[in-house]
């Protein structure tokens, strides 16, 4: 659940300098051709996008390497990509793409000034010419051996733990407490799971896509790249997305319980408008053995987190649940797992096929799991209830479709990285360190010595630790093969 400190920012900051006079480009390159030309270039393109603090926050830009990012997963194959040209190919494609999709967003936030300073005729044009350069510079640093272990070496994610925090907020023994409050909060939120409520129950607004309720959607096996990662195209990626996404039932006491899309308007926290319904998607994946698995990712947004009391230290502006549905081979539900937008409250409910692994050591957060998914038949989604207020995961079911509801409708999650503003710009939902500005709790006063700089606020996927005692990160990519043992006989068609 952390940014980084302020410390561990200036530091990375000199690095990234200092690494940056390290170029990706062969030794004896023309230093007047196209690919230092390009370099050139995307170090001009660098200074102006920090120089206007439109930095993306989410995939960790590499020292050196300014036309490639990384995330978890991509960081994971590391070794592997080196094995062999095809997986080495397929492995800089989609760090490049990471890279492409961080460098849309913040030339679309970027001010007019700052694309006038680059010589471009307009945004559209950066564009093309980030896209230009990418392939450019991978095939001239494929060309040089030493150049691929150098990056093969700095594809990594930087933890989004403080060790300065933990030391400083003396971690081992702060720990305790804190690890008894965690316990005393998952005896409570099992309390009310167990009291999840019926279809119909009165105070409750039932949310259903506006696709259907069927979530049936011909299944064939996924082509996969040369990495063994999943990759349907758009098109299948949007009807997978649609056909498994949920009903949501949220207990709804007011304005607060009620989702919807982000925008920015004169406050300094994005404004969730709840006149229309949005669950923001993305795709992501998951290892287990030698097998990447397909993963569907849901976000609701909610105006805030109202205070219960005058000392209600988790209230703020804007709140999020994730809902994250992970599928074995044969397009059937493995496991869902949720977190709210702060990386809190994360839980798993999986398949009957997943059997929880020990915790290695006693005292840390390994796995809070109230309940295993139901099985569905195949014109059923699955249905997840919400609580008021604090908006806590409390129950799962199979929706029968009957009732009615209110439609939302679903958008990709990555507009929320260039929204408009009130003045006619666009600006990121998140700041660079891929926290949502505004959304600050009461929390951070107290949470700090366990190693997280603003717990409880919102953030950007990529960004979210996930545990206050050990270290655990949503997106970590073999973070269910990690806690859960799944056997495979028992999932086989």
């Amino acid at each position: 659940m952390v940014c980084k400190p302020v410390i561990s920012r200036l530091l990375a900051t000199a690095v990234v300098v200092l690494a940056g006079c390290a170029s990706p480009v062969p030794r004896g390159a023309d230093e007047g051709g196209p690919v230092a030309a390009c370099q050139r270039w995307l170090q001009q393109l660098d200074e102006q996008t920090d120089a206007h603090a439109v930095r993306d926050g989410g995939a960790a830009r590499i020292a050196g390497f300014p036309f490639v990012r990384v995330d978890r997963l991509l960081a994971s194959f590391r070794d592997e990509a080196l094995q062999d040209a095809a997986r080495w190919q397929a492995w800089g494609e989609r760090l490049q793409a990471l890279d492409q999709v961080a460098r849309r967003a913040e030339i679309r936030n970027l001010p007019r000034a700052a694309v006038d300073a680059l010589g471009a005729v307009d945004r559209e044009d950066l564009q093309a010419r980030a896209r230009a350069c990418g392939p450019l510079l991978w095939q001239a640093l494929s060309a040089d051996e030493a150049a691929r272990r150098r990056l093969r070496d700095a594809a990594l994610v930087p933890d989004d733990y403080s060790v300065a925090l933990r030391t400083l907020g003396l971690y081992p023994l702060s720990q305790w407490p804190f690890f008894s409050g965690v316990e005393r909060e998952l005896r409570q939120w099992q309390s009310r799971w167990m009291a999840s409520p019926p279809a119909d129950a009165p105070g409750w607004a039932r949310y259903r896509p506006a696709t259907g309720a069927a979530a049936t959607v011909p299944w064939t096996p996924l082509p996969v790249d040369a990495l063994g990662i999943p990759a349907p195209d758009a098109d299948t990626a949007r009807r997978l997305l649609q056909a498994y996404a949920p009903v949501v039932h949220i207990e709804t006491r007011s304005d607060a319980d009620r989702p919807g899309w982000l925008r920015w308007g004169e406050g300094p926290a994005p404004e969730v408008q709840t006149a229309q319904p949005v669950l923001y998607q993305r795709i992501a994946h998951t290892r287990y053995g030698d097998r990447v698995l397909l993963q569907l990712v849901y976000s609701l947004w909610f105006p805030e987190r109202p205070a219960r009391h005058g000392l209600d230290l988790l209230a703020g502006r804007v709140d999020a649940v994730v809902l994250r549905m992970t599928l074995d081979e044969g397009g059937r539900p493995l496991m869902l797992d949720s977190i709210h937008g702060c990386g809190c409250y994360h839980v798993f409910v999986p398949a009957r096929s997943m059997d929880l692994r020990p915790p290695p050591s006693a005292r840390i957060e390994w796995a809070f799991v109230p309940a295993t998914l139901p099985e569905l038949a195949p014109s059923q989604r699955l249905r997840v209830h919400l609580s008021a207020s604090d908006h806590q995961l409390v129950g799962v079911a199979a929706d029968e479709g009957g009732a009615a509801g209110t439609t939302y409708s679903l958008e990709h999650e990555d507009q929320l990285r260039s929204l408009p503003t009130a003045d006619g710009g666009h600006r990121s939902a998140f700041g660079s360190h891929g926290i949502m500005p505004g959304t600050e709790r009461g929390e951070r006063v107290l949470f700090w010595p366990m190693g997280i700089e603003s717990p409880g606020a919102m953030r950007q996927w990529g960004r979210h630790p996930t545990a206050f005692v050990g270290r655990r990160h949503f997106d970590e990519p073999r973070l269910l093969e990690q806690r859960f043992h799944w056997r495979q006989e028992a999932a086989a068609p």
